[in-house]
């Protein structure tokens, strides 16, 4: 056994073979004293060659301003954006088909302004602690939205009653384990259907500071919704929300889409002039502008799947 161990302990450095050198990886070494240590000295060397190639960067930069050329070309990072493979279905700012069909689809009377948006909100039948909490989130959010409680009525009921009244679009909060999980939008009279998994939800009230929203129509904000299921799901979202938006209320929604991942923030913006950020330099900061910048909600949905027609 000492043998053995003495063998694995000489493993480390670089061995010849063939006249080359071949780099032993600390995956490859068993003794945890010896791997730790082999790996912190190529940590160390990777920092000094970073290190290094940092400076000459910036001695080649100051030197071509010195003699008035133009600095070497800056490297772009790879980021999971940029390194993706293209999708084919991204839409395109010359695509006939898909505006065309922009004029006959569900949304197009509530975007085309010849009908309001009327919401539906209801829940799955066992709602939780942190459900109506939610809810109340939503009713201040979107604009002419009207919770009824789900008791023991069918979907299928609800949604013909929901025809009946003349409502638009009617979402579901699902929850578990006394947590809102997902939300189902269900576009009426004929559909689509979606689904979205919710998670890392933070309410307004969890937020240190926050402000209290108004009755302002809000600003909507859709971002990279650029496949044509993209378009669509955007186009469902935007459905919800009056196309009138009060400038005034500096309210703003944003849905952020990255990677199938939909990113929410409900916020309002203040316009500073320059005596209010120098103020703001010297320490004196306006207290009621800060409460009114931060009226802030975010919660995470997932695109699952989307049906047509409304269940």
């Amino acid at each position: 056994m000492g043998a053995k161990r003495k063998k694995t302990e000489e493993v480390g450095g670089d061995d010849e073979v063939g006249g080359g050198k071949k780099q032993i990886l600390p995956s490859m070494i068993k003794n945890k004293e010896k791997r730790s240590a082999v790996h912190a000295k190529l940590k160390h060397q990777k920092k000094i060659e970073k290190r290094k190639k940092a400076k000459a960067r910036e001695a080649a930069e100051k030197r071509a301003l010195e003699l008035g050329e133009e600095p070497p070309a800056k490297k772009i990072p790879h980021t999971i954006e940029n390194t993706r493979e293209f999708d084919e279905t991204v839409c395109k700012p010359d695509d006939e088909e898909l505006f065309a069909g922009n004029d006959a689809d569900e949304f197009s009377s509530i975007l085309n302004r010849k009908s309001d948006p009327k919401i539906l909100i209801t829940t799955c039948r066992f709602n939780s602690t942190r459900g109506p909490a939610f809810i109340s989130e939503l009713l201040s959010v979107i604009p002419n939205a009207h919770y009824y409680k789900r008791g023991t009525y069918d979907l299928k009921k609800i949604i013909e009653y929901a025809k009946k009244k003349d409502f638009t679009s009617l979402i579901v909060v699902h929850t578990n384990r006394r947590e809102p999980d997902a939300l189902l939008i269900i576009g009426l009279p004929d559909g689509p259907t979606a689904h979205f998994k919710l998670s890392k939800l933070v309410l307004r009230k969890d937020v240190k500071n926050h402000g209290n929203p108004t009755s302002h129509i809000p600003e909507l904000v859709l971002n990279n919704f650029t496949t044509r299921l993209g378009h669509r799901i955007g186009r469902m979202i935007q459905s919800l929300f009056p196309q009138a938006p009060n400038f005034g209320g500096r309210r703003v929604v944003t849905f952020h889409n990255q990677r199938d991942f939909i990113f929410f923030r409900h916020h309002r913006y203040i316009f500073e002039s320059k005596e209010s950020k120098q103020g703001d330099s010297k320490g004196n900061k306006d207290k009621d502008a800060k409460g009114e910048k931060a009226l802030k909600e975010k919660w995470l949905p997932a695109f699952r799947s989307v049906a047509l027609g409304s269940r």
